[in-house]
Formats: structure tokens, C-alpha cells, sequence
């Protein structure tokens, strides 16, 4: 990736940073991170969560991880159009549906915008689902060890382990000390580019009884020799997460900590940071990172110590996060497809001549499975009504194209995603944008990656006066059509 090595000097060692870490005045950051506008917690059915993910669809997996406890966690959007991410457990991760529940609404009293926070669970039968806030930009291992444009700067590292540390102390004020296995991909950033911790790592275990899925060498001692998660083991993982910000590596902790002892923070330092920061600042997280990682774990300090050493060391604090890290922010957006500019400004006349060219190329790949008896009796029928509905609305009669797209959608024996997208249209020049909004989502279930379904989502949500809800989904639309266009332009 192109980077230089970097000088690191060594400096003095301060024999008094131990006690004053371990003694650290309060830190008054709790209140200003509450958050007043994510909903109480709440259980879901999973008829909602299928609905949600476009019925739990490959287009939708952000992740697959864990061998004790698999899981597959997808994104997805509740019909009031706000985003979420579903962790769905392997049948038999939580046997205990009861545990399962006083787990997941002791986690989903949580709310702080140090979070992903938990919006709510599904426990329906073997199921077992978890529902967070969705964090559209990616994991912390993500931008720190696989970068593709540039590397993490110094200043937005400093405000990771700022913003860590300051959701483990909300947590620990809460009572929830515990948190599993804490790595860099528990660490997702907002839509501002703002990091927060995952609260799925919050949740006890289930049947495994296993906290850590990492290798060992990164595994607090005391886990090793008893198997159990204590508040002091956090404070050792989060040692590892300031040696993987300092390092950009995934460096064991037993090396690091020989690289410390032998005064060799060269070899620790990220060599894409040369010219950052101090040879003090570098100095100061490393003994952090000392400190966190003791063997003992009483030596380490807490959370609110943490917040303390790390909160006089931040850089460019001006500077909002999606700057730092190269993010397109939301608030600068602007979708520059023309159907993308026609459903921003709702200009339903050119989104009808763009739907009419458009005709159903992408119906291509929708599963239609018909049997020859139900080809004999309905297909004709069926195919007569789309026709009707196609003439309509060629000609602009759009009440009478919702009428006869009604019929080929009511007799159910074909799904097209464009002719729910044609009928949202339809009902969008009839002033009827609730309906228009469900054909528009419809659309999306059947066909999880079209563009033109988020687009029309936005249309409609606009129509209805959410503003923000349908920024939201343009710039959804602008993404799916900006990765088709790539995919296309591969082939």
C-alpha cells in the first residue's frame, strides 16, 4: 500500500502513570452521548423480520461468523423505512427461549450513541433473532487492516479508542460490564462516519457457554485458566484493539509487549502514519496498551480511566468523521443518474417515460415456478391482464393500468418487480403515496438489490412528507444502482 517506515522514539517512562490512570477523575461524558430519537426496544414477529430482509435473501448478508454459536447477520428496513441489521442465530444457539428474551431486553434498555443500539429480538419457535440500528459504513478490521483508498488517519484512530472507551463506561454504569470477545469487527461506523460498539457482543453466550472466537494468542490469561468473562478481561481486549490502531496489524499481545519492554516501538508503529504525531502521543497509547494488557488483571484500569488518558490526547476535534475517514456523508449527497434526479425532484412524467424505455429487462432472474396445469388455466388470463396494463399505461391511463396490474398481481401465479413498480408509479399521478410507498417496498422484497425500488421509496416517502426517510432511501438507490453499474461495467 505504498507506506514509508516511521519514527517512533522511545521517551521516558512517567512511574506515575499507573497510579493516575488507575485514579482517574469522573469524566462527564454520559449525558451528552444519550440519545432521544432511536425507539424503545420491542419484540418482533418473524413474519416482519422476513419482510425486512426480502425474506432473509443472499443480497442482504453483511456477515457470517461464529463456529460455537453460527449466525448470519442481514440488513434490512421496517416498514416505517428505518434500517436495521438481523442477527439470526443458528437453530440451536439459544435453546432457552427464556434466556434468550431476559437477555436481549436487559441489552435493549441500553441507548447511547457510542452504539449500534439494540431496537429489539424475535423468539418464535427455534428462532432466535436480534435487531440492531444498521451501521452503513463497514467494520473497524475493515478500514484498519483491508483499506482500499486510504489508510486510517492518527486523529480518527484517537477517536475510535475515545469513542470505545466511552461506550464501555456507559455500559459499565449500566451494569453491563461483560462484552465478548471485543475485536475490531465489533467496531461499525454510523452513517457520519462516527465509530460505535456493536451491542450484540453484550449478550451472554448461549449453549457454548465459549466468549472468545478469537485465537488464543489474543485471549485474556485469566479466560484460559477459568473460562469465565470478567470486566477486567474487556479492559485486555480493549489493550489489543490500541496495539491493532497503533500497529494497523493484528499483532499478538506477548509480541507487542516484547517489542515495549525492548524499546522497539518502530517495529510496533504503523509505518502509513509517519509524520502524524509525536513521538509523546505515540508513547502515551503504547502505555495504555501496556497497562490494559497486565497479566493481572487487577493492574488494569477501567473504562473511566480509560476515557481520562485518552480524552487529552485527541487531534482535529473539529473535524467530523466522515472527513477524516473519506466518507461520502449523507448531508452532501446528490444522486446524478436521471432516474435517480427525477425521483429526487418528483418529476413523475419523466419517471414514466424512464419505467415505459426501461420495459421489464430487470424481471430478468425472478423465479417464476409454474405448473402446466396452472399455465392452462390461469397464464392466459394473467398474461392478457399485464397486457391491458401495459397498453394503460403506455397511453397514461393510469387508473385503469392499476386496475388491470391489480388483476395480474391478485391472481399471484407470476411475481414481476416492475409491475409493482409501475403500479407505485401509478398511484403516485393519483395522489395516493401510501399506496404507491407499500408497491415500492413490494418491488424491493421481490428484487432486494433494483434501484428503482429505492428510488420510488423515496418518491413516495417524499410525498409523504418524511423528508429524511426518503434522503435515506435515495441515497440507498444511488448505492445499489452505483454497485450494478460496476458489476455491469465487469462483465
Amino acid at each position: 500500500m505504498g507506506c514509508q517506515g516511521s519514527k517512533l522514539m522511545p521517551c521516558c517512562w512517567d512511574s506515575q502513570f499507573k497510579a493516575a490512570v488507575l485514579e482517574a477523575p469522573d469524566i462527564e461524558n454520559e449525558e451528552n452521548n444519550e440519545v432521544d430519537n432511536v425507539p424503545a426496544f420491542r419484540e418482533f414477529t418473524l413474519e416482519q423480520l422476513k419482510n425486512a430482509t426480502s425474506g432473509f435473501a443472499v443480497e442482504n448478508i453483511v456477515s457470517e461468523h461464529g463456529e460455537k454459536a453460527p449466525n448470519v447477520v442481514y440488513r434490512g428496513k421496517l416498514e416505517n423505512h428505518r434500517r436495521i441489521a438481523v442477527k439470526r442465530f443458528n437453530r440451536m444457539a439459544w435453546p432457552d427461549s427464556r434466556q434468550f428474551l431476559e437477555e436481549a431486553r436487559s441489552v435493549g434498555q441500553l441507548r447511547n450513541n457510542r452504539l449500534a443500539n439494540l431496537l429489539g429480538c424475535c423468539c418464535e419457535g427455534d428462532e432466535r433473532l436480534l435487531v440492531a440500528e444498521y451501521m452503513p459504513n463497514e467494520t473497524l478490521a475493515k478500514h484498519l487492516f483491508h483499506w482500499e483508498t486510504q489508510p486510517m488517519k492518527w486523529a480518527m484512530r484517537l477517536r475510535v479508542v475515545l469513542y470505545l472507551a466511552q461506550a464501555l463506561e456507559y455500559c459499565t454504569n449500566k451494569g453491563r460490564a461483560l462484552y465478548h470477545d471485543l475485536n475490531a469487527y465489533r467496531v461499525l461506523f454510523d452513517e457520519d462516519g462516527n465509530p460505535r460498539l456493536s451491542t450484540f457482543g453484550l449478550m451472554k453466550n448461549s449453549r457454548d457457554g465459549k466468549s472468545y472466537s478469537t485465537n488464543l494468542a489474543f485471549t485474556p490469561p485469566e479466560y484460559l485458566r477459568t473460562g469465565r468473562v470478567t470486566p477486567e478481561s474487556v479492559i485486555y481486549s480493549f489493550g489489543t484493539l490500541l496495539l491493532d490502531l497503533l500497529s494497523g496489524k493484528h499483532i499478538p499481545p506477548s509480541h507487542a509487549l516484547d517489542l515495549i519492554r525492548d524499546r522497539n516501538l518502530q517495529m510496533l508503529t504503523d509505518s502509513c502514519l509517519e509524520g502524524q504525531f509525536s513521538d509523546n502521543d505515540g508513547t502515551e497509547l503504547v502505555r495504555l496498551a501496556s497497562r490494559c494488557l497486565q497479566y493481572e488483571p487487577r493492574e488494569r484500569p477501567n473504562p473511566k480511566s480509560l476515557v481520562a488518558a485518552l480524552t487529552p490526547l485527541q487531534k482535529e476535534t473539529e473535524v467530523p468523521s466522515h472527513v477524516l475517514m473519506g466518507i461520502p456523508h449523507s448531508a452532501s449527497f446528490t444522486p446524478l443518474s436521471p432516474v435517480g434526479q427525477a425521483c429526487s425532484r418528483g418529476d413523475l412524467t419523466a419517471i414514466h417515460e424512464i419505467l415505459e424505455n426501461l420495459g421489464y429487462k430487470d424481471d430478468e432472474g425472478v423465479v417464476n415456478e409454474l405448473s402446466f396445469q396452472m399455465w392452462t388455466d390461469q397464464m392466459q388470463e394473467t398474461l392478457n391482464s399485464k397486457k391491458k396494463g401495459d397498453a394503460a399505461f403506455r397511453q397514461k391511463d393510469f387508473k385503469e393500468a392499476i386496475e388491470c396490474y391489480t388483476q395480474f398481481i391478485d391472481v399471484g401465479t407470476m411475481v414481476s418487480p416492475t409491475i409493482f413498480a409501475r403500479r407505485s408509479l401509478c398511484y403516485l399521478i393519483n395522489d395516493m403515496p401510501q399506496e404507491a410507498l407499500n408497491d415500492a417496498m413490494q418491488a424491493q422484497v421481490i428484487s432486494p438489490v433494483w434501484h428503482i425500488a429505492s428510488y420510488l421509496q423515496a418518491t413516495a416517502l417524499a410525498a409523504l412528507g418524511m423528508e429524511n426517510e426518503s434522503q435515506t432511501a435515495l441515497k440507498e438507490g444511488a448505492t445499489l444502482e452505483s454497485k450494478r453499474s460496476s458489476v455491469t461495467g465487469k462483465k
